[in-house]
This record gives structure tokens, sequence and C-alpha cells, in this order.
């Protein structure tokens, strides 16, 4: 790919700013911020590839080589699925360290939107007072954005599982929500979820339950029941993921979980994503479900909440009651013990690390 190739759309704004060339655009970001000009410079430079790295929230964090034609490929469909046209308005309120930041940068570059940045916080809407097209969130943004909502048309939620108690908050929204299924070696989403506003027929609320592929995306899966996607237009490689899910067509599936999350408690395998989905409906604070190492058991079903009280054991009988009570769960699927931490540890994509906030625990 030549470096001529690399351009950017006559209609582009950047917090209002328009440009006439590439230096202009650098020349800008150099005073505004410094990672998304030294990102721009990669990305107008005469290499054919960009350099970025993945999340770190089921692995050690790791740089990749992504092709930028595939990056300009991925953009585009992006653009085409959601109908996001030339003066698209959108809102950049992730990290640009990550992909899913860079890739609003790059949508915007070549589709000729108008992007207005903010700093990514937690509360991205809270001084908002414009109204946007389009928007990229994570499920902690969303869930401090319900009542300004209204200031995006459309929004796409990815890096974590969007929980029931969420749904339903945002079951009748103005704004079109979707999940989006992805990975840094994808170049963000290649299938995408409807959460609300859906279509009524003669009565009946259509409910659209599972991800749906994107053109040019191939999906089957593995031994493990694990899916493999084939997205030419996105990588040269067929990628072997650690989704364990269920296929319900040849463009649709239903996520369950991770493979290697996968608790073995008595010979009895665990999802820990589906007993979350569960447990979500009487537990409003941020918390996950675990394996532990039990002699009897092989593995221990254990729960930790994020709380910061002093009134922790009340909490936690309460919760326990509750959970004995959830009908939903089966006794194999009840947590044998829970735990109360004041923080997760996170990654900087709000993603919760499971694995070192566990270790907080010192069990």
């Amino acid at each position: 790919m030549k470096s001529e190739q690399i351009k950017f759309h006559k209609s582009f704004q950047l917090n209002g700013c328009s440009f006439t060339s590439v230096d202009e655009i650098l020349a800008h970001t150099k005073g505004f911020s410094d990672e998304i000009h030294h990102f721009l410079e990669s990305w107008f430079s005469s290499d054919k590839n960009i350099t970025v790295q993945t999340s770190g929230s089921t692995g050690k964090p790791k740089l990749i080589l992504l092709k930028k034609e595939f990056v300009l490929n991925s953009a585009i469909a992006t653009g085409k699925y959601f109908d996001l046209q030339e003066n698209t308005t959108a809102l950049l309120c992730l990290p640009t360290a990550y992909i899913a930041g860079k890739l609003m940068l790059i949508r915007a570059l070549t589709l000729g939107w108008h992007l207005d940045v903010i700093a990514p916080n937690s509360h991205p809407l809270e001084k908002v007072d414009k109204e946007y097209d389009f928007s990229a969130m994570v499920p902690l943004q969303l869930e401090n954005s319900i009542f300004k909502l209204s200031k995006i048309k459309k929004l796409i939620v990815g890096g974590g599982v969007v929980s029931k108690e969420l749904k339903t908050k945002i079951k009748d929204v103005f704004t079109v929500i979707f999940a989006t299924y992805g990975m840094t070696e994808t170049i963000t989403h290649i299938a995408v979820k409807k959460l609300n506003n859906f279509s009524s027929s003669k009565g009946r609320i259509t409910k659209q339950s599972f991800y749906k592929t994107l053109p040019n995306v191939t999906i089957y899966i593995d031994d493990r029941n694990c899916l493999v996607i084939n997205a030419p237009k996105v990588s040269d490689e067929i990628i072997f993921t650690n989704d364990v899910v269920q296929l319900i067509s040849d463009t649709e599936f239903e996520w369950l979980g991770r493979f290697d999350t996968v608790i073995n408690s008595g010979g009895i395998k665990l999802h820990p994503e589906e007993i979350e989905e569960k447990l979500s409906e009487i537990i409003t604070n941020r918390f996950f479900v675990a394996g532990i190492p039990d002699k009897k058991l092989g593995e221990k079903l254990i729960l930790i909440i994020e709380l910061d009280s002093s009134k922790k054991l009340d909490i936690q009988l309460f919760i326990k009651k509750e959970v004995q009570n959830l009908k939903s769960l089966s006794k194999f699927e009840i947590p044998k013990e829970i735990y109360c931490l004041r923080n997760f540890i996170e990654t900087g994509t709000k993603k919760i690390q499971r694995r070192k906030t566990l270790d907080l625990l010192k069990l």
C-alpha cells in the first residue's frame, strides 16, 4: 500500500476545525493531544502498518501490527452498516491509546465526520451540551450517561458485557444502542447486537438477542465450541477465539462466555459470564464470579463485589439471601462464598482485570 493512498475526507472536522492538508491536522493535534498527534503521524506515514496495543483484559497487554488497508476497510464497513455518511457528527470519549479510540479517529478522517474529542472518563456526557449522530462507549460510561443519552442518536458499546439491569434502563431511551463483538485483532467489531428500540409487529415486540456479523465475515465453531472468524477484509489470518458461542445461523451467534474462564466445580462446568448475567438481576454494584482451588470440588465458585461500605457483613448476608432465592440460578451456580473489595483493578479501557483483582483477596 503506497503512502499517497492515505488521505482524509474534505469534510473532516476535529473539534470544529477544518483542514486543507495533513500538515495542518498534525500541527493542530500537536498542541491539542500528544497521543492523538503521535498516532496520526504514524497513520499518515509511509508505513503500511500501524502498531496498536491490546487492552489486557484477558491476558498481558501486547503490541500487534495492523495493515492500514484493513483499518480503512473496518472504518468503511462501520459507516455503511450504521449509515453514517459524510458530515456525521460524532463524539470520541474513549482513550485513543487503544484500538476503539483510534478507530473513531480513522472513521472520522476517512468518512468525513465532524468529530469532537473529550477527555475519556466514567461520565462522558456530564458536560456535553451538543447533540451527536454517533458515539462509542464502554458499559460503565453508558451506565453513567443514562439521563443524557438523548444527546446521541446511535451508540455502540464494547469492552464488556451489558448487564440485564443496564439493558432494562436503556430499553426505552431515544438512542439506538448496539453491543459490539470484536477484538484488537479484528480491528474492533465484526458483529453487532441491538440492545433497545426494538420494532413491534402485530402487538409483539421483536427482540434481536443475537450478534449478527457484518458483511464479508464468515463464522464457525471449533471442537471447543469456540468462535472462529474468517474476515479477509480486516485480517489475513483466520482467528481462533476463546469465546464459547452457540451458532444460531451462518451469520448469527449467541455469546456464552470465555473458554479460559470456565470453572470446573465437582465435574460441573460453569460459565462465569452466564452466572453473572443472572446475578445482575439482584446486584447493582460491579461484580464478577470466579473459581478458586478447593480440596473437594477442585474449584469453588465465589462472588466478588465492588463495595465501599462499613457494613460489608450486613450486605454480604443480604446478597447471600437474595442469591439463594434467585430462581434462575441452578444449585451449582450459587456462589459458595461472597467477598467485597473497595476497588477493582481495571485496564485503561475500564475493563475489570479479573485475575489481578482476585489476587487482592489473597485467598
